[in-house]
């Protein structure tokens, strides 16, 4: 019995070995979480995956600048970019800030420098990835309470800027219109190069994007569907995905 205990011991000691040293000479290859981090929305001037995570150092330098408390840190459950900053649209998209704060604050070359004004911006192309809950498209009036969630994330945040303030009382005057948040709210300084309502074959309104769409994602954080109707697809360029 003692040889038994003995040699179980010895082959879950080295298996666990064999399996540790598998993954990490191939890189975390067995991890899904570990693919999770070339999709992720990066802020402004992010250079490509690959690089992006060597030169970030994780100083959360971006995410101080930030007036809009867009930018997160990434947390041990998103995989090898942990400490990485990224933006969850779905809470709070990007709003092209004036001479990109977070560009500038960056020190490590992870945010490229010659990304200095709004158009210069490309972290993704807009998709109307759902027509089917589109508001715009079914008539639909924004409800009652559909920026709850807006009012709560300010709720949460602390130092909040007069810039999300304004935003706020941009979003509150919605309720019982018809839906237009995704170009209204565009901050694109020529968001008609960017996104545009279009009168769609049911008689209703969709969102069309153009090649001035930046991928801020403010369009998929203002989406009053329970999973936005509008979303962006990170690092993917209007050619790549409309033009193809």
């Amino acid at each position: 019995m003692a040889n038994i205990e003995t040699d179980r011991r010895e082959f879950i000691k080295y298996s666990t070995l064999g399996i540790l040293g598998a993954v990490f000479a191939g890189g975390f290859v067995f991890s899904p979480m570990a693919v999770k981090a070339e999709n992720r929305l990066r802020p402004p001037g992010a250079v490509n995956e690959r690089e992006f995570l060597a030169l970030c150092i994780k100083c959360g330098q971006c995410l101080q600048v930030c007036p809009y408390h867009s930018i997160k840190l990434a947390d041990i459950g998103h995989g090898h970019g942990i400490g990485t900053p990224y933006i969850d649209a779905n809470e709070r998209g990007c709003y092209a800030c004036n001479a990109v704060p977070c560009v500038l604050a960056c020190p490590s070359g992870a945010l490229d420098h010659g990304t200095e004004k709004a158009e210069d911006i490309k972290m993704g192309i807009a998709v109307l990835a759902f027509p089917d809950t589109c508001l715009g498209i079914t008539k639909t009036p924004v409800p009652k309470g559909y920026n709850d969630k807006m009012h709560a994330f300010l709720e949460s945040t602390t130092n909040v800027t007069e810039l999300e303030e304004k935003v706020l009382a941009k979003f509150d005057t919605y309720e019982g219109k018809a839906c237009t948040l995704c170009a209204d709210i565009c901050p694109v300084p020529n968001p008609m190069s960017a996104i545009s309502m279009v009168r769609d074959v049911g008689g209703g309104q969709r969102p069309e994007i153009y090649e001035g769409c930046i991928g801020c994602g403010a369009c998929q954080e203002v989406c009053p569907t329970s999973v936005p109707s509008i979303v962006v697809k990170p690092r993917v360029t209007y050619e790549q995905f409309y033009k193809s």
